[in-house]
């Protein structure tokens, strides 16, 4: 069999093994309950897993590792203060969000508990909040699709339009029918894929450029400066990067697995387990460009046309093409993992924040998990319309809808949970000023000095705070609401920790 024969054996029984998973969260889900949050039931090592893959995407394994292989260290600031906001959003925003989500009338998305935790009688807060959701995240969708064409068009040689189908056909397979947990559970899979894969890949490279030592040796021989922290950075920049960090608190798809946790203890474990895996797989990611770097000066007549594939190269290089195959499968898993969860959460926002605004009120449990698929389908379809004309869906794309989601949702979150005197309208105020400095900033020349989230961010939580103050008006039920999640959590979180992850 040709090299090409192995690698697509192991993606077709990659893909089996998403469906089956799939099937069996089929079997599990009875409501909408269990469709959108799986029943609040996950376990904190399900969750940290699935929070890990469903965030890293093709960037992990194909964008980090080039932007490294080019610029060098400079380039890890990302990595670094992703690693370190999801540090915080864990330990801060976890356990208080599992908490308050479910004392506040059991909000199972982020615009319903908007909306229950400031009690808007109006639904302006739940409408805003669903749009917005459903807009950035329809285009973020179709950016995966169109990275799982690429993927097939660039390993396979197949059409941009077959590949993107293919890989848009099998992620909406498992996550119509399986829902949260259908993507929840494949995140797990695909989590611990991408993890074997940026362990094995480097660690068999560094073997093959002679250790350390060596390696080390010929990165110097090619630019010193790929060594440094610092070279060809500024200072504006490294914010800039670092910066990163302060989306993940308005994250929707990551939000959702905080409050799908079986309890706010469990955050402890999560974040154990997730920062592990974050620190190990960005690790992966950064060595595996600077070995790559190594090899390819002690092998001058292999050529890289693509920075960007250089995990991929250096797999087909030094492995048989089945176990190549599995670490493209591990690139098509950080993808796919990423577009799964996200048209759940888009799902979410058209059944449970705006459908049931408008629709039937008596809808069936039945019924209701029934629009959920339809809505996956819906937003697939339009994501994957998008997706056909490759130069609307860009990377930069990615980088502004999480920093209009951090700006948006960010403050507003944060300000939820540690704030009693945000109001509707301040929290409103936020978001939208949120959202509109980090659309015009984000095009402008601006952009090129500082990352629009952070002017973004400040701008919001400024703005919320200063219209809550204008327009607060004491609630006892808030007040009572707010004392009893802040109390649930603090309990919760400082009980001993159950020996089960």
């Amino acid at each position: 069999m040709s090299d090409q024969t192995f690698q697509l054996i192991a993606i077709v029984l990659y893909f089996i093994g998403m469906l089956a998973i799939g099937y069996f969260a089929f079997r599990q889900t009875k409501d909408l309950d269990d469709y959108m949050l799986a029943g609040r039931g996950l376990k904190p090592g399900t969750a940290a897993l699935s929070a890990g893959a469903s965030d890293m995407s093709g960037w992990l394994l194909l964008g980090l590792p080039g932007a490294i292989y080019v610029s060098g260290l400079v380039e890890a600031w990302i990595a670094i203060g992703l690693t370190i906001g999801a540090w915080l959003n864990w330990k801060f925003v976890a356990p208080r969000l599992r908490s308050y989500t479910a004392v506040s009338n059991n909000s199972i998305t982020i615009p319903s508990f908007f909306e229950n935790r400031l009690k808007d009688s109006s639904r302006l807060l739940r409408v805003v909040s669903g749009v917005i959701i459903l807009v950035f995240f329809t285009f973020y969708v179709s950016s995966g699709m169109v990275a799982g064409g690429v993927f097939f068009e660039n390993s396979f040689g197949s059409t941009f339009l077959a590949g993107m189908l293919i890989v848009a056909g099998v992620t909406l397979l498992y996550t119509l029918f399986g829902g949260f947990l259908g993507a929840t559970l494949t995140d797990v899979a695909q989590g611990l894929l991408m993890l074997a894969a940026l362990v094995v890949v480097p660690l068999v490279a560094l073997n093959e450029t002679g250790g350390l030592g060596a390696t080390i040796d010929s990165i110097r021989e090619v630019n010193p400066d790929l060594l440094s922290f610092t070279a060809g950075g500024s200072v504006l920049g490294v914010i800039s990067a670092a910066a990163w960090g302060l989306g993940y608190v308005g994250q929707p798809h990551i939000l959702v697995r905080f409050m799908a946790l079986r309890s706010p203890k469990d955050a402890k474990a999560g974040r154990r387990i997730g920062i592990g895996w974050m620190i190990l797989t960005a690790l992966g990611a950064v060595a595996t460009a600077l070995i790559g770097i190594a090899y390819f000066q002690q092998n001058p007549d292999l050529t890289l046309n693509n920075p960007e594939t250089v995990f991929l190269l250096l797999s087909q290089i030094l492995f048989h093409p089945f176990l190549a195959g599995l670490v493209l499968a591990a690139v098509l898993a950080a993808i796919m993992s990423t577009i799964s969860s996200q048209l759940i959460v888009c799902s979410s926002a058209l059944v449970e924040d705006l459908y049931k605004i408008v629709g039937k009120k008596d809808a069936s449990p039945k019924q209701m998990v029934m629009l959920g698929r339809l809505g996956v389908l819906l937003v697939a379809l339009v994501a994957g319309v998008i997706a056909l004309n490759r130069d609307a869906t860009i990377l930069e794309l990615v980088g502004f809808a999480w920093a209009g989601f951090g700006a948006a949702f960010g403050p507003v979150v944060l300000l939820s949970l540690y704030w009693k005197k945000l109001s509707t309208w301040g929290a409103l105020a936020g978001m939208v000023t949120g959202a509109v400095v980090v659309f015009i900033w984000g095009n402008s020349p601006l952009s090129a000095t500082m990352y629009e989230i952070v002017p973004g961010f400040a701008a919001s939580l400024l703005v919320a705070v200063v219209v809550s103050f204008a327009t607060y008006k004491p609630s006892v039920e808030i007040d009572t609401e707010f004392d009893a999640a802040v109390a649930q959590a603090r309990q919760d979180y400082t009980e001993p920790e159950k020996a089960t992850v």
